[in-house]
């Protein structure tokens, strides 16, 4: 199981994102020393405080890095499958094991650690699809091998769902960026660029009515029918289907113009029979030129229309009301200053107080004063604002870009599919929660709850991240020691 010898591993090994590893996780700790020290307190290095928790789990993360690199070579490779499994029964177990803490199952109690094993899966399922995209003659757009693949990704998003941990679920659509680079069509990338989209905009203008015409569903069937003409037109043979569909609908929008002077026209039904006859179009042109890609347009058009109308049902009937509040916030369309709203306007406070350089180390009024809840876990990028100023938030961005970077550098030089495979769903995680905690601490995103790696106050969190990044160092380690 371990390493024949031991010594070469240290030479292989890429010591720069190891260098940025430390510097994240030695900034993260200061940081939660920012956002929890008590003065009272007799230590930064109390174990029963925060940062004197976290120091423990940054000591043992050290002992979980030299396991790792230790191992032999193939270990991950050859167990990707095992772990993946083993770690789908520890979900399966949360759900019925767990207790509840603040609404969610997705925390185990062992003695008087917590451990939540929502953080592990994502490395596991990280190894199944590499091991499973790695086999000989693997293709990724056959429909077995695109829904098997998918599978992988489903199966621990649906038990994390079920341990109402919404915000760590989503972090598994990370996964479609490294599908892409594999070379998943890129209409699947763009329907769920548009879904998103769609999605909002049918939220933010869903009360606003011009006549008898609703302008969230007017301007969402004109996004519908505008990307789908655009498409048509980027095909190698569809200048003369193009100048049809434009005449038909310059056509059909005059008419309706007209008439709108004499009769209340609901625009929104009218551009609906457009999207319908431009899809009967298209199929008929599939079918007669045998040009597949016009009947896949047509699939985009009719699952958008069908997406739009259920944003109602979606939203009302699926979502938890403090979901619902916390999506309404952002958009705009609830102002609760109390209530959903409160972590994010005392997180903006926080930061905008930081000014250029901010307040100073442990300075920090609104974090002294416990304004912003959850400060030292999800929120503690305002704390960094804070007590750091904009200075100290580019350089904590800067570093995150570099990691980043580097990840995506070291994937792309990967020799096999595996590595590389595996080095793009590191990268492209890491990404999502730095896109998204940023986001939700500046207000340009809901709140859904997730950390930000090496800086969020958190046992499983780190350990996790810790794990997700050195079995790719691992690999990564490999290439040079054939």
């Amino acid at each position: 199981m371990y390493y024949d010898n031991r010594t070469s591993i240290w030479k292989t090994v890429d010591w720069f994102t190891i260098l940025l590893y430390v510097l994240m996780i030695v900034t993260g700790w200061f940081c939660i020393c920012g956002a929890s020290y008590e003065f009272d307190s007799n230590s930064f290095f109390d174990p029963n405080g925060r940062p004197g928790s976290q120091m423990l789990w940054i000591a043992t993360s050290f002992v979980l890095i030299f396991i790792i690199l230790m191992l032999e070579k193939s270990f991950f490779e050859v167990y990707a499958y095992v772990i993946y499994a083993i770690i789908i029964l520890l979900l399966i177990a949360t759900i019925f094991l767990a207790k509840d803490i603040k609404g969610s199952y997705s925390w185990l109690v062992l003695g008087p650690v917590h451990i939540q094993p929502a953080e592990f899966a994502k490395f596991a399922t990280a190894l199944a699809l590499a091991k499973w995209m790695s086999t000989y003659g693997f293709v990724l757009n056959t429909a077995r091998n695109f829904a098997l693949t998918i599978a992988f990704i489903l199966l621990p998003m649906c038990c994390i769902l079920l341990q109402k941990e919404t915000g760590s679920a989503l972090v598994f659509l990370a996964f479609f960026f490294m599908l892409y680079r594999e070379g998943m069509s890129g209409y699947i990338l763009l329907a769920g660029i548009c879904a998103i989209v769609f999605f909002i905009v049918e939220l933010k203008f869903s009360d606003a009515i011009i006549g008898i015409t609703p302008m969230g569903k007017l301007i969402v069937s004109s996004l519908i029918l505008l990307i789908s003409t655009l498409l048509v037109l980027i095909e190698r043979k569809g200048r003369p289907a193009i100048r049809i569909i434009l005449i038909g609908i310059t056509g059909v929008l005059l008419i309706a113009g007209a008439l709108s002077f004499f009769y209340p026209v609901n625009f929104a039904w009218v551009l609906l029979g457009l999207i319908g006859a431009l899809v009967l179009y298209l199929v008929f042109l599939s079918v007669i030129n045998l040009m597949p890609h016009y009947a896949l347009i047509a699939l985009f058009a009719t699952l958008s229309v069908g997406f739009l109308y259920s944003v109602d049902y979606v939203f009302d009937d699926l979502l938890e009301p403090h979901q619902q509040m916390r999506i309404k916030v952002s958009l705009g369309l609830e102002d609760d200053p109390s209530g959903a709203g409160y972590n994010v306007n005392q997180s903006k406070i926080a930061i905008g107080s930081g000014g250029l350089t901010g307040k100073g180390f442990l300075n920090g009024t609104q974090t002294k004063l416990k304004y912003v809840p959850e400060q030292d876990t999800d929120f503690i990028f305002c704390t960094i604002g804070e007590e750091f100023g904009f200075v100290g938030s580019v350089f904590v961005l800067l570093l995150y870009g570099a990691f980043i970077i580097r990840l995506f550098v070291l994937s792309e030089r990967q020799e096999s599919a595996f590595g590389r495979v595996y080095g793009y769903s590191v990268a492209s995680i890491f990404l999502f929660h730095l896109t998204i905690n940023v986001g939700m601490v500046m207000g340009l995103s809901p709140v859904i709850g997730i950390p930000l790696p090496f800086f969020s106050y958190g046992g499983s969190s780190l350990w996790g991240f810790t794990i997700l990044l050195f079995v790719f160092l691992r690999i990564d380690a490999l290439r040079r020691e054939r």
